[in-house]
């Protein structure tokens, strides 16, 4: 390691004093001026983790659905994945050393991790639309330098496009080509091959308004429009050309406010859909005639697709084991709806996009989504490779026409991360073919009434939790309350969870009636205040 080079860009990189941040699985998120020594150092570890398993690693600029003035970095594995969880500890020691002791850590990290420093380093690079992202990404570059490694920068890109061409990289193009046209291409004739089979005509499947959240999502959907015939018509609202990044719309906006984004204009039954900032999460909604507002969010999506693959599943006659992996935030009917009238097993984790993705891991088909619309589905590699297999030489027609489906269904998911430019044509493609409505999916059950709330304590650490985060161990007597306020209502739960980022503790509840709802939640929120250590002011109904 060129040690000059290390001090010299460091001090063009230099740490705010007194200024400590946590590697979590979003990476780092901050005020983007607080940034600049952060992404140049993940810049160094980036470089590091590649030449610890010699392969390409990808590093993305973004702060997701965070507003405009924030930003954010995180890495990416080689097949596409979140970081090791062991390099996340990296990471933060990284981030926060003295500018005395970087050379220190780094050495610390390649004794740990058995980093040989003469070994290659390749890094893919992608930013979303922030006006901080450029700057940021350069001094990324600069980190990947101080250790002679080699970069790809692809400018402004999504996320899951980002964690894409990492993994088509790494499997030497088996994935697909690692290119933003590869990307276009392959998914773009998944979704034509499919809505061939579709029997359904009628223009009310091909009309689609999409709110792009100011961001990334805009600029990448605007690229793939050539690749669709004219009679698919996606109409792209929020493109980030008047307004601010993720300001009143975007997928966060529309599932917190339970409203729809600005900017769009929405008539009685119109499907619309909402992006994040960097378009890894998508919902769905519509208004009805009524003018009431309905959101589909991620657990009816979820539902959606795991009814399409269990027919085609069905009808391919092989003993695959497929599963709904969900958190503890899912709406409980749709939990009912799985397990009672589709028959398909649900898991339920530990809250956070990592948990979904290594559940889903364990099954042939391995369906995720939290409820905010961070979500894909994962196929074994046995599953896939006997579904390639049936589409060549399978002699029934229904089999091999189901089989087709499935092919073109796991070439159009982005089985590397949630992806809602992915998940979007899914499920428009699943629409088509079942030649369902946007109000026919939404009436596959009714979501329970549920509010979430959070309060203010001094340590969230008071709080530990149990069985997927449902139960609380302490403080103690907190959950024996929380059984009793349970019992009060019908077809009731709640559990609480301290957050992952802030001092407060979650508080989720669910009920027969919307009331009710309210009343459980508060009534959690005041056990927690008096038995979790509460700050400020009692919390009011």
């Amino acid at each position: 390691m060129d040690s000059e080079a290390l001090r010299k860009f460091s001090a063009l990189h230099p740490r705010p004093a007194g200024l400590t941040l946590h590697y979590g699985t979003a990476g780092f998120r901050s005020a983007a001026q607080q940034l600049d020594h952060v992404v140049f150092r993940m810049g160094i570890l980036a470089a590091l983790r590649s030449k610890a398993v010699t392969a390409t690693i990808g590093i993305m600029v973004t702060a997701s659905h965070n507003p405009e003035e924030d930003n954010g970095v995180k890495l990416v594995d080689p097949l596409g994945e979140m970081l090791h969880p062991s390099w996340e500890e990296y990471a933060t020691q990284l981030a926060n050393a003295e500018e005395q002791e970087l050379q220190k850590v780094i050495t610390e990290i390649c004794q740990k991790a058995a980093v040989n420093l003469h070994k290659d380093a390749s890094v893919f690079i992608g930013r979303d639309t922030r006006p901080s992202s450029k700057k940021l990404s350069q001094s990324v570059i600069d980190g990947i330098q101080v250790l002679g490694g080699q970069y790809h920068d692809y400018g402004l890109v999504t996320t899951p496009q980002l964690h894409y061409m990492v993994c088509c990289q790494n499997t030497q193009g088996q994935y697909g080509k690692a290119t933003l046209e590869g990307y276009y291409e392959k998914l773009s004739k998944a979704f034509l091959e499919l809505i061939k089979q579709s029997h359904c005509s009628g223009e009310f499947q091909r009309h689609l308004k999409i709110d792009c959240a100011n961001g990334v999502g805009a600029l990448k959907l605007s690229e793939m429009k050539p690749y669709f015939p004219q009679e698919v018509l996606f109409h792209i609202y929020n493109d980030g050309t008047k307004e601010k990044l993720n300001h009143l719309c975007g997928a966060d906006f529309v599932k917190v406010h339970q409203k729809p984004p600005g900017g769009l204009d929405m008539k009685p039954n119109e499907r619309c859909c909402s992006f994040d900032g960097d378009a890894d999460r998508i919902v769905y909604y519509y208004k009805d005639a009524a003018g009431h507002f309905h959101l589909i969010d991620g657990d009816k999506i979820a539902t959606l697709i795991s009814i399409f693959l269990k027919e085609l599943l069905a009808k391919v006659k092989q003993n695959f084991k497929m599963a709904v992996v969900q958190t503890a935030y899912a709406n409980g009917n749709s939990t009912r709806y799985l397990q009672e009238t589709l028959k398909v097993p649900v898991h339920c984790v530990k809250t956070g996009v990592k948990h979904l993705h290594h559940k889903a891991q364990e099954f042939d088909v391995g369906v995720y989504f939290e409820a905010n619309g961070h979500g894909t589905v994962l196929f074994s590699k046995a599953a896939e490779t006997k579904i390639r297999q049936l589409v060549k030489e399978e002699k029934d027609n229904a089999k091999r026409e189901a089989a087709k489906m499935l092919e073109n269904m796991i070439d159009l998911i982005n089985q590397t991360v949630g992806d809602a430019v992915s998940d979007m044509l899914v499920i428009e493609a699943i629409l088509a073919l079942k030649g369902l409505s946007v109000q026919q999916w939404d009436a596959l059950y009714t979501d329970l009434p549920n509010r979430l709330l959070k309060v203010q304590v001094a340590d969230r650490r008071v709080i530990d939790t149990t069985d997927a985060e449902r139960r609380a161990l302490t403080p103690p007597g907190l959950q024996e309350k929380i059984d009793a306020l349970v019992k009060k209502y019908k077809l009731s739960r709640a559990f609480v969870r301290p957050s992952g980022t802030e001092d407060v503790v979650r508080v989720y509840a669910e009920a027969d009636t919307q009331e009710n709802a309210d009343a459980l939640a508060h009534e959690v929120s005041l056990a927690v205040f008096h038995l979790a250590g509460g700050k400020g002011a009692p919390p009011q109904p």
